[in-house]
């Protein structure tokens, strides 16, 4: 048993994120810059830099040096509030109805089988919150933003929490580790994570945790944004078209994301990562609490675009979204047996299809531009007066710099020569033409 546990689990040994001291500064910045994010540019620190700086650096600076400034990050009542969502999003998990859908083949030979309901579970959160806004008034909904801070700390203690059980699980004999995450040290291990699909019953947490709880919450969020301006300013009728048209955005790729949620058994995260701090963390606190930071923007610096400037962000994030769900659209169809576009393709010694024309013959990651035009799109509403709401668009755009090399090195590995004739075929890495 033990000869064939270590043949299915080897050693990891090639770093990520310049090994163990990286991993760990990853691990302790991350949390901070969420943080950042929040007494950078808030209404508690004068607004968002440049501005007047001198005020913003006085303001923030005495919110850090205050003796009790700690106390001002826990919040018990947005701590339960959090702790009940996410048990919501369990349970909706459960009851609600939902097609089982086959993951890939692992290297044990074996297939996880997933309950597909992500799309009713935003259908029934985003229903009831519809619901607390129609009959108890838009106030009702403006907790979100009131509590911000105590929500942003909630989720953070989940994280480490989560990511401390499934490091501490992964050690339990029969685990299917990952091949990255296994190093034999702690501080690299925890962050990336050792076991591949750890699981409570039937319940997967890494496909659980990549698109409901982080998801569902970014999108309950904006609309808790767009309730705090309307309280503001008069009403529902009066909120900026600049916060309408980020929250459209927003809403409409998060219902498109669950809508195709199978699509996720196929990313790098669900299919080569384990499961540790970095994924944990990165769906529970960073995508609800840094991606909504646009709408929260625009809760205290309401800004008014008119129709021309709507239309033509509009149309960058139709180019985006074109690019991104015509490009997985190829994908998945590939992938599940389809070809309707006829597309072509070369055949690998190891027997896997690589395809060379249509969107995957422009380069090999096509869809990372489309989510990049989006992304510029979600910030262009917030105007030109602070560079910190085009954080998404930098970070996003580095992290899936920094995903195309892992994909690569990892492909390389896999196809050996088959990928070298590859990319002789396909030679730009995202941007055709270019890059």
């Amino acid at each position: 048993m033990a000869a064939i546990a270590d043949s299915l689990n080897p050693r990891t040994t090639e770093y990520q994120f310049f090994g163990p001291p990286g991993a760990l500064l990853v691990t302790i910045t991350s949390p901070l810059i969420a943080y950042a994010l929040y007494f950078g540019c808030s209404e508690e620190s004068g607004g968002c830099p440049p501005g007047n700086l001198a005020a913003w650096i006085s303001s923030v600076t005495s919110s850090i040096t205050r003796v009790d400034w700690w106390a001002g990050l826990w919040d018990t009542e947005a701590t339960a509030i959090y702790l009940t969502w996410h048990l919501f999003c369990v349970v909706a998990w459960a009851v609600l109805p939902g097609d089982d859908f086959q993951g890939v083949h692992m290297r044990n030979g074996q297939r996880k089988t997933y309950k597909v309901n992500g799309f009713a579970t935003f259908i029934c959160a985003t229903g009831i919150a519809v619901a607390m806004i129609v009959y108890r008034g838009v106030e009702s909904f403006t907790f979100l933003y009131r509590k911000w801070i105590g929500f942003l700390t909630a989720s953070l203690l989940l994280s480490v929490i989560q990511a401390v059980y499934v490091y501490l699980t992964s050690f339990q004999p029969g685990k299917l580790l990952s091949l990255g995450g296994n190093t034999g040290n702690p501080a690299y291990d925890f962050f990336m994570g050792r076991e591949l699909n750890p699981s409570i019953g039937s319940l997967d947490l890494k496909y659980f945790n990549e698109l409901r709880p982080s998801m569902i919450l970014w999108g309950l969020i904006d609309i808790s944004m767009v309730c705090e301006q309307a309280v503001r300013r008069g009403g529902l009728t009066k909120v900026t078209d600049s916060m309408w048209l980020v929250l459209g955005f927003h809403l409409f790729y998060i219902a498109d994301s669950l809508y195709n949620e199978t699509a996720v058994f196929t990313v790098m995260d669900i299919t080569t990562d384990g499961l540790g701090f970095m994924l944990v963390f990165g769906c529970l606190c960073w995508i609800p609490f840094v991606y909504s930071l646009q709408a929260r923007y625009l809760v205290f610096q309401q800004l008014e675009m008119g129709t021309l400037k709507v239309g033509l962000v509009l149309l960058v994030n139709g180019i985006g979204y074109y690019i991104f769900r015509t490009a997985n659209g190829e994908k998945n169809d590939f992938r599940n047996g389809k070809n309707p576009k006829n597309l072509k393709y070369m055949k690998t010694e190891r027997e896997s299809k690589l395809l060379i024309t249509g969107w995957w013959g422009r380069s090999r990651h096509p869809n990372y531009l489309g989510d990049v035009i989006m992304a510029l799109a979600w910030s262009l509403p917030t105007g030109f007066n602070t560079p910190i709401t085009y954080f998404y668009v930098i970070y996003f755009s580095i992290l899936l710099l920094h995903r195309e090399r892992r994909d690569n090195e990892h492909c390389a590995q896999k196809y050996g020569k088959d990928w070298e004739r590859y990319t002789k075929l396909v030679p730009y890495r995202i941007v055709p033409y270019i890059y």
